[in-house]
C-alpha cells in the first residue's frame, strides 16, 4: 500500500514458560503492571494514513473503529537504521508522537497495529529490514515500538523492491525471530502480520518464498493478511469474488507450509485488505457497497483472523468517479459506511500479561 500496506508449537511453548516464569517474578518481586488487551481473535483494523495529519482518536470514535492499522514507519533514508513514522526525522519513535492518541485508543477499549514499511519505503529501500543491515538493530527497533506504544501486534507491509530483495528479507525474518525470543523472555505477548500483494488465487511465489524463509528462520507469523485489490489484470473484476478466491487459496497455500495444523487454525491465520470504491487501477476493479456485505459473510462463516481496508480516512464518498484517493473512496456511499459495514467481524480477545 502507498505510504501516503522453530515451529509454532515449539515457539507458542517457550512463550507460555516464559509468561508464567515473567508472572512468577512480578510477583515475587512486587512489579506487576497492568495487562494489555491482545487482539480481538477476529478484528477491523482498517489503516489509519499517519502521515497526514488527522487525528486517530477522533476518526476512530467517529468511524466506530476501535482497532486501527498505523501506516507507516520506516527510515529517513537507505542505509540507516533508525526508524521514523512515516520516514520524518520530526516524528520520532517516542510517546511523543502519537504516544497519547494511542493510549488513549486503548482506554476506549481498543487498540492500533504499528506498521513498517509501505510501497513507498518498499520502493525506496527504506523499510527498516532492507535499509538496515544489522538482524539486532532491526529486532531493536521493533522491540522499541512494542515498548513505547504497549501494544500486541506489529504489521510488515512488504511488496515493491522488498519483495525480490533476499537479504532483507532474511533479516527482517531473523529480526522477528530474536524479538519473538525476547517478547518471551519479557512475558509479552506479540503478534506478527505479514501484507503482502495478492493475485485473485492468493499469494503469489514471491509472497510464498518470503512465508518459507520465515519458517526456516524460526519466525512465527500468526497473519499473512493479503492486499486485495490492484490486480491491474486489464478486465473487469468482481472484487468480492477476487477477495474470496485469494483468501481461500492462501489458506490452501498455508495448509502446505504449516502441514500439521488443523483447517481452522489456518483460517486464523488470514487476514484481507480490501479498497473500498475505486482502486489505484480504476473503474474495473471497482469494490462497491454490496461487496462489503459479501466478503463480511465469507470472513464471519470462514473465521478469517483480520479484515482490512485501506483505509480509513477513504470511507466517505466525497470524491465520485476519482480512483486511488487517499482521502475518499471514489463512489457514492456514506461516510463511514464500510467501517459501519465489516465491524460485526470484531470479537472479544483475551488480555495478554505485560511485564
Amino acid at each position: 500500500m502507498r505510504a501516503r500496506l522453530p515451529r509454532r508449537s515449539a515457539l507458542i511453548a517457550a512463550a507460555g514458560v516464559a509468561l508464567l516464569s515473567a508472572g512468577l517474578t512480578a510477583a515475587a518481586t512486587g512489579t506487576v503492571h497492568a495487562a494489555a488487551a491482545s487482539l480481538p481473535d477476529h478484528v477491523l483494523a482498517p489503516y489509519f494514513e499517519a502521515y497526514n495529519g488527522d487525528n486517530p482518536v477522533a476518526l476512530s470514535k467517529e468511524s466506530g473503529a476501535k482497532y486501527l492499522t498505523f501506516a507507516f514507519i520506516q527510515t529517513a533514508a537507505s542505509g540507516s537504521c533508525t526508524a521514523y513514522w512515516n520516514g520524518d526525522t520530526s516524528q520520532p519513535i517516542s510517546s511523543s508522537t502519537f504516544g497519547s492518541d494511542i493510549a488513549t485508543i486503548q482506554a476506549d477499549g481498543g487498540n492500533v497495529i504499528p506498521s513498517f514499511g509501505g510501497e513507498s519505503a518498499d520502493s525506496a529501500g527504506t523499510d527498516i529490514a532492507d535499509s538496515c543491515t544489522s538482524v539486532g538493530s532491526i529486532a531493536q527497533v521493533y522491540e522499541k515500538v512494542i515498548t513505547t506504544y504497549n501494544v500486541s501486534r506489529l504489521d510488515l507491509d512488504i511488496e515493491q523492491k522488498s519483495l525480490a530483495d533476499t537479504a532483507g528479507i532474511n533479516r527482517r525474518n531473523e529480526a522477528v525471530a530474536k524479538t519473538e525470543a525476547w517478547a518471551a523472555a519479557n512475558g509479552r505477548s506479540i503478534q506478527f502480520s505479514y501484507t503482502m500483494p495478492a493475485t485473485t488465487t492468493g499469494m503469489d511465489p514471491a509472497d510464498k518464498a518470503v512465508v518459507k524463509n520465515a519458517i526456516a528462520d524460526g519466525a512465527r507469523i500468526s497473519v499473512v493478511n493479503l492486499m486485495t485489490f490492484d490486480y491491474y489484470i486489464g478486465t473487469k473484476q468482481e472484487m468480492a469474488t477476487d477477495t474470496e478466491t485469494a483468501g481461500s487459496g492462501l489458506h490452501n497455500q498455508l495448509k502446505s507450509l504449516y502441514p500439521s495444523d488443523s483447517s481452522a487454525q489456518l483460517w486464523r491465520m488470514v487476514g484481507v485488505t480490501v479498497m473500498p470504491g475505486i482502486d489505484d487501477y480504476g473503474s474495473k476493479e471497482t469494490f462497491t457497497k454490496a461487496d462489503a456485505a459479501t466478503v463480511l459473510k465469507w470472513a464471519q462463516a470462514n473465521g478469517i483472523s483480520t479484515l482490512s481496508f485501506w483505509a480509513l480516512q477513504r470511507d466517505n464518498g466525497g470524491c465520485v468517479g476519482t480512483k486511488g484517493s487517499d482521502t475518499c473512496s471514489g463512489i457514492s456511499q456514506p461516510t463511514w459506511f464500510f467501517s459501519h459495514a465489516f465491524e460485526p467481524i470484531t470479537s472479544g480477545g483475551q488480555a495478554g500479561l505485560i511485564s
